[in-house]
């Protein structure tokens, strides 16, 4: 067997190829990135996302982007309210609403709910944690105009226990606990809210619309996770750093969940929050270990979840040593391959060949672990990454 024989184009029929091969069909296919904002990258996604809609019976598509301000685009591809540029600029965190793949995407997807009377669906699943955790107010705030009387407190006592937004917002308890009102009085008190408002949401359900119930689900899980994720930017232990990055894959992990239930979704993220292999991190003199979204998933929904990760020969100007997995695939007689990774390995075996770790000069580009080939089900492999940004 020849490195050729472990692939096939990238295309519309080798996803559906693959689909076909796994144990189980999917309920969530992620398709991971190896660097944000590759727009060769982005335009295969769309591409493929369209061929699975049409071909396939997918009608979700989730994007590592804020979860709350996903509900503007989702309201837009649904429903078309706004304009496209304002969705783009409200609609998106981590400045992915600049990304020209991510506008073409939203505008295909209203365009199809336009011509087909509805179906397809948009989703953030990340928390809204750009850097720093985000106030919990817009979540408790909407999760309590949902529900019904009586309630434990009224919408001004939340509005007095949670202040101004800056209290919350403020950057400098990235680096300084003590800056942080995580593990305030007041913060107490809104856990302690939160959690009675949560468990009335269950108590209400019959009452809510589908629509509502799946909004309030989410504002409930958003306002419990902000309120957890505050808790530990307060705290002075070594486990600080690594406990709020578990947080977040956690609060990813239950956003895909909710995903999931509508049936088969394509979920567009860093390959580093799809992995199945723990997540490591150096931290000064600290080695950080947690469990990625992708893990925790594939812990709930076991073949139902499958991980196509990606990666790139030539990175701008870097190109792969021909001994590392990207420089083997780069032999490969297509610009965009699809690589069944269990049949590569053992090409590899048989040729008696072991890759070395590729240490890339761009800093952003997160290449293959060759030890970790046989915890991903395939790869997206992209001959170059020119358009980066």
């Amino acid at each position: 067997m020849n490195i050729k024989d472990t692939a096939r184009p990238f295309d519309g029929a080798g996803v559906s190829a693959f689909l076909r091969s796994l144990p189980a069909e999917p309920l969530l296919l992620g398709l991971g990135e190896a660097r944000h904002f590759v727009g060769e990258l982005g335009e295969a996604r769309n591409e493929i996302f369209r061929h699975l809609v049409e071909h396939e019976g997918y009608r979700s598509f989730a994007i590592e982007s804020d979860c709350l301000m996903g509900l503007v685009v989702d309201d837009y591809v649904t429903t078309g309210a706004g304009t496209l540029d304002d969705v783009m600029e409200r609609g998106f965190s981590h400045n992915f609403g600049t990304s020209p793949a991510n506008r073409e995407l939203v505008r295909w997807m209203r365009a199809y709910n336009e011509e087909h009377g509805g179906g397809l669906r948009f989703f953030g699943f990340d928390g809204p944690l750009e850097y720093w955790a985000a106030s919990p107010r817009q979540a408790l705030t909407a999760l309590h105009a949902l529900l019904d009387g009586p309630l434990p407190c009224t919408v001004e006592t939340l509005d007095a226990l949670l202040g101004p937004d800056e209290r919350w917002t403020n950057e400098a308890t990235v680096m300084d606990p003590s800056q942080s009102i995580g593990r305030s009085a007041d913060a107490q008190r809104l856990r302690l809210l939160a959690d009675d408002l949560v468990a009335l949401l269950d108590t209400q359900a019959p009452r809510l619309s589908a629509h509502d119930r799946e909004r309030a689900a989410l504002y409930g899980r958003t306002a419990v996770g902000l309120l957890r994720y505050h808790s530990w930017m307060a705290d002075t232990s070594p486990a600080r750093i690594g406990r709020l990055s578990a947080l977040r894959d956690a609060m990813m992990a239950a956003n895909l969940r909710a995903v999931a239930e509508r049936g088969p979704a394509l979920v567009f993220t860093h390959n580093l929050h799809l992995q199945r292999n723990k997540s490591l991190m150096s931290f000064g003199d600290q080695r950080l270990e947690w469990w990625s979204a992708g893990s925790i998933t594939e812990a709930h929904l076991g073949a139902r979840y499958a991980f196509l990760a990606s990666a790139f020969g030539t990175v701008g100007d870097d190109t792969p040593p021909p001994d590392t997995v990207e420089g083997i695939l780069s032999t490969l007689p297509w610009d965009r391959a699809l690589v069944d990774t269990r049949r590569l390995a053992e090409a590899l075996a048989k040729a008696a060949m072991e890759p070395a770790p590729r240490v890339s000069h761009d800093f952003a580009y997160f290449p293959l672990d060759p030890a970790q080939l046989d915890l991903v089900d395939g790869v997206v492999f992209l001959r170059q990454a020119v358009r980066l940004g």
